[in-house]
């Protein structure tokens, strides 16, 4: 179809230099884009316009980086050779890319031998096409060759890949032979504790025989030292007698004999008695004396069969002396490898340090050297601009035309201007600059946030600044070259179907802001000027690029010609049209999905994207087109019907599905208004009730499960704006009134508003995007002042996270949380992240990284980072985090979700802990005034938080069995984060 609606533009042989290098500057950035220098410079080295030198500059120059540049670079030095330059590459585009010839020229390219320009002889010509056509067939050959060893490589690799398959199967097998044996291995060890215990036993019968054998000795000692002492007595009393009965006999007189008898009778009697009794006890004493005799025989025996184990042991014991020599010989040598591998670590890590820094004084004199360059390039430039202007003033001196000659050019110049004037009605664009000679910048250094020229095609050439394009930058130069390459392959139109727009004048220029009248919203979204806005004056115009119909017409009341359905969630679909109106007429049909929408306001092009908006935006923004508009669309036939069945079926109430964060407390109200508290998570299911205005369909959330719970309705998102503002105002109100009575506001335990704003956009996140054409193609990184405003949010996007690990774990106050964290951190299955100390270039590295979470009041270069974080996370445990609230923010770029505790202070609580302040070095005033800081921070704060009141807990003990409590029920919770909005 683009073959069959090609213009015939003029012929460029009849054109002159100047109007030669106009049309090619005028697609400078689609050559740039499409051509290969390397293809083109063999023709152009034919046809002398280019030698072997800056064949060499172009091909191999180190400061054009990429092929663009190269290409731009070799168009520059074509310009010097004038007429001749352009057209050799005409030529050229018009062999090797006949396509971009067409889009160029407007004309068909043409083989035959009368089209050229006489640069080239037919004979070399005929000759350069056959050396072509050999290199071509070379490359097709040697093409095929390397397809050839790809082939077999590719076979080398799979008989590669059935090995290393062999390989897992036996790596399988031994891993599973080394399980069995480390099985065996463990019973092994099992039965070597089992024979340890029993010998453990034996040690400890064997002491105690040895004890009962030295307590037996030690009676039988006593036992004959008390046999000794009887004989001994007895021995004496013997002997005492004997004695007796010689004195008696000898010194005892006659009359004295019957009392001498009478006490011999009496002794008698006794050592009978005595003869009586010694016998008994003899025995008595013979009987124990065999008994010990018994019981030391035996002792005896369990003696040697200790002493046989006793040397056993001993055996055992020098085979496990053998093994512990082994085993520290072991040690030695692995302790010697460490050392080794320490030394190795630390040469490596020296050598990695002087690399580094090797690296950063290459990377600084690259940088010098690179502004250097562009420092002379810009010279070279201004130089050559003031070169030309001179020589133009030199040409206007000398050649001073006659009347005749003057009335000759004046009518060139209106043929010129007429040729101009129907160039820009099919292309609309600026006015343009003078030319001259564009610098040659690496593409690393391109920067989308400044452009030096009006036209957004050119603005990636003409970029200065040394900053990569951003992805919204890229998405607009996208769009550019899709709208350019529409506008080309639409159906041929005579140009009376174009009518232009006069521009507006800078006495336009407003701040954009948001203006809230009684419900309904508009945006002044206005610039200096704006560009002409090209009008058909029929109606219908259908460009067709990809998959997106674009359609062109009298959008008059739009909502009346049609209605949409869908949402956010499926996209918004045509759902009916109006029979006999503007948008049947140009062919629009129920099924297909609104992708952007154009228009004028106020002689302004305005365009809408509705491709991911929900059905409220897109109802609103289609209802503000009030005439001539370019619908985008897609064709999404099967999609469409599966929402519709899906409506019939009651499975969903629309499109729409988002969630959002209450920053509010609403009330329940009548007719099914949703009750909703602030920090609420709420499902947003319809943005566009059939029966009710400025309410959302709305479903509570679980906490713990993606599951939609309660249902009801909720204002929608200005009606909630005025709600928050009313709140706010009604609040100052109590809180003067208080403070004129002389009295304190009590505070509530729930909280009634959290305030929220925006300050980094022009309009708020949960609405469609409506920008200027002229300025869609300026940079969003670096916003002006005049495009700030403040917004107060009362809903805010969340979107779910499911951390799969345990969660960190922050406690505030951070005066009260530092003092729990060891408490905590003591606790099976929680750990305190612990401080590292790093070096300044690692210190610099990581705080450009922003992997420093915090620095540690010790100063130096100690600091709590992400890594140490992470090391915690990866045990399975809690990392109690000893931080402030600052660090979350830094944690939710590293995609880690801590989980949030503030404990509630009051002057009574205080007091609980006023001994544990004590010993901290703190006092209860500190403490309040911590908490009273850094209570307002935790609204500003993307995530939820949990807040304890300061009477849920009467002491300490009371406080962390609670805080376990909440850990536990936050860690099943689903975390909801909202986007960045500052």
């Amino acid at each position: 179809m683009a073959g069959e609606c090609v213009p015939e533009g003029p012929d460029p042989k009849e054109m002159g230099e100047e109007e030669l290098w106009d049309l090619i500057n005028d697609n400078r950035h689609r050559i740039s884009l499409g051509v290969r220098p390397c293809i083109l410079i063999p023709y152009l080295r034919q046809a002398r316009v280019l030698t072997e030198v800056d064949e060499d500059e172009i091909i191999s120059c180190h400061s054009l980086t990429n092929r663009c540049m190269r290409t731009s670079h070799m168009l520059d030095m074509l310009r010097s050779q004038g007429r001749n330059g352009a057209i050799a590459l005409l030529e050229s585009l018009m062999i090797h890319y006949p396509t971009l010839y067409t889009q160029v020229t407007g004309r068909k390219p043409s083989t035959e031998p009368s089209r050229f320009s006489g640069l080239i002889k037919y004979s070399e010509l005929t000759e350069y096409l056959i050396r072509a056509v050999t290199g071509m067939q070379n490359e097709l050959k040697e093409a095929r060759s390397e397809a050839g060893r790809m082939s077999a490589r590719c076979a080398s690799l799979e008989s590669e890949l059935g090995q290393i398959m062999e390989q897992e199967e036996k790596s399988r097998s031994l891993q599973s032979d080394n399980e069995r044996m480390q099985r065996h291995l463990c019973s092994l060890q099992r039965e070597i504790t089992k024979l340890k215990d029993e010998k453990c036993d034996l040690y400890i019968r064997y002491t105690a025989a040895i004890e009962e054998k030295s307590a037996m000795n030690e009676r039988l000692h006593d036992q004959n030292l008390q046999v000794y002492q009887l004989q001994t007595e007895l021995q004496s009393v013997q002997m005492e007698n004997d004695f007796q009965k010689r004195r008696s006999i000898r010194c005892v007189s006659a009359p004295e004999t019957p009392q001498l008898q009478e006490e011999v009778r009496s002794l008698r009697c006794q050592l009978a008695k005595a003869e009586k009794l010694d016998p008994a006890r003899r025995d008595i004493l013979a009987q124990d004396l065999a008994e010990a005799i018994d019981s030391q025989v035996q002792l005896a025996e369990q003696l040697r069969c200790y002493r046989e184990e006793n040397e056993k042991l001993l055996r055992d014991k020098q085979g496990l002396l053998d093994q512990k020599e082994c085993l520290s010989l072991q040690v030695q040598q692995l302790t010697l490898d460490c050392k080794m591998h320490q030394q190795k670590c630390t040469m490596i890590q020296s050598q990695s340090r002087e690399l580094q820094a090797e690296r950063d004084q290459a990377y600084l004199s690259r940088d010098e050297a690179q502004a250097m360059i562009a420092r002379i390039l810009a010279e070279k430039d201004t130089l050559r601009s003031q070169l030309v202007e001179l020589q133009e003033s030199v040409f206007s001196l000398q050649a001073k035309p006659s009347p005749r000659e003057q009335q000759h050019s004046s009518d060139e110049k209106e043929v010129s201007w007429e040729k101009l004037g129907s160039s820009c009605e099919k292309i609309p664009l600026p006015g343009r600059r003078r030319l001259c000679r564009m610098d040659a910048l690496n593409p690393v250094s391109f920067s989308s946030c400044n452009s030096e020229s009006e036209d957004p095609v050119a603005s990636s050439v003409r970029s200065r600044n040394a900053q990569p394009p951003s992805p919204e930058s890229l998405r607009r130069r996208e769009e550019v070259l899709y709208a350019d390459s529409s506008l080309e392959t639409a159906e041929t139109d005579s140009l009376d179907d174009f009518v232009f727009l006069p521009d507006v004048g800078s006495e336009d220029k407003k701040t954009p802001r948001l203006v809230s009248t009684g419900g309904s919203s508009s945006y002044g979204l206005l610039r200096t000027s704006a560009p002409p806005f090209l009008v058909r004056s029929r109606p219908k115009a259908i460009r067709l690029n990809g998959r997106v119909l674009s359609i062109s017409f009298q959008g008059e009341v739009l909502l009346s010609q049609l209605a949409v359905v869908g949402g956010n969630k499926t996209g918004v679909f045509v759902h009916k049209v109006t029979e006999g109106s503007a948008a049947h007429n140009v062919g629009i049909s129920p099924g297909a999905q609104i992708v952007e929408v154009k228009y004028e306001q106020n002689q302004k092009a305005l365009r809408m994207v509705l491709e991911d908006s929900t059905l409220e935006e897109a109802t609103w923004a289609l209802s503000q087109v009030s005439g001539f508009c370019h619908l985008s669309l897609r064709p999404r036939q099967d999609d469409y019907e599966a929402l519709l069945q899906q409506l019939e079926n009651s499975e969903t109430l629309s499109g729409d599905s988002f969630y959002v964060r209450v920053n509010l407390s609403i009330p329940a109200g009548s007719g099914g208004t949703l009750a909703v508290t602030c920090n609420d998570i709420l499902h947003i299911t319809n943005t566009k009730p059939a029966s009710t205005e400025d309410l959302w369909q709305a479903s509570q959330v679980h906490p713990c499960q993606l599951l939609d719970l309660k249902g009801g309705t909720v204002p929608n998102y200005y009606r909630a704006q005025r709600l928050l503002i009313r709140a706010i105002e009604d609040m100052n109100f109590q809180t003067k009134k208080c403070r004129k009575d002389g009295r304190e506001v009590a505070q509530n335990g729930d909280k009634a508003v959290r305030i929220v704003s925006t300050g980094r956009q022009g309009r708020n996140p949960l609405w469609v995007s409506v920008e200027d054409e002229k300025t869609k193609s300026a940079e969003s990184d670096a916003p002006s002042p005049s495009k700030c405003c403040v917004t107060l949010m009362p809903y805010t996007l969340v979107t779910p996270h499911y951390p799969p690990i345990c969660r960190p774990v922050l406690l505030l106050p951070s005066v009260l949380g530092r003092m729990l964290d060891k408490k905590l951190a003591d606790w099976q299955g929680f750990e305190r992240c612990e401080p590292e100390v790093l070096s300044s270039s690692e210190h610099a590295v990581r705080l450009q990284r922003s992997e420093i979470l915090e620095e540690c009041e010790s100063g130096g270069n100690s600091c709590y980072t992400v890594q140490s974080v992470e090391k915690v996370m990866k045990k399975g445990i809690h990392c109690v985090l000893p931080l402030g609230p600052d660090c979350v923010r830094r944690l939710h770029r590293f995609k880690i979700f801590p989980i949030i505790i503030f404990i509630g202070q009051c002057a009574r609580s205080a007091r609980k802990l006023r001994s544990k302040l004590q010993r901290h070095g703190q006092s209860e005033e500190q403490l309040l005034a911590c908490s009273r800081s850094e209570e307002p921070l935790l609204d500003k704060l993307p995530c939820l938080y949990n807040s304890m009141s300061p009477d849920s807990w009467c002491d300490q003990t009371s406080l962390l069995t609670s805080l376990r409590t909440t850990i536990w029920e936050e860690q099943k919770k689903i975390v909801w984060v909202e986007p960045d909005l500052w």
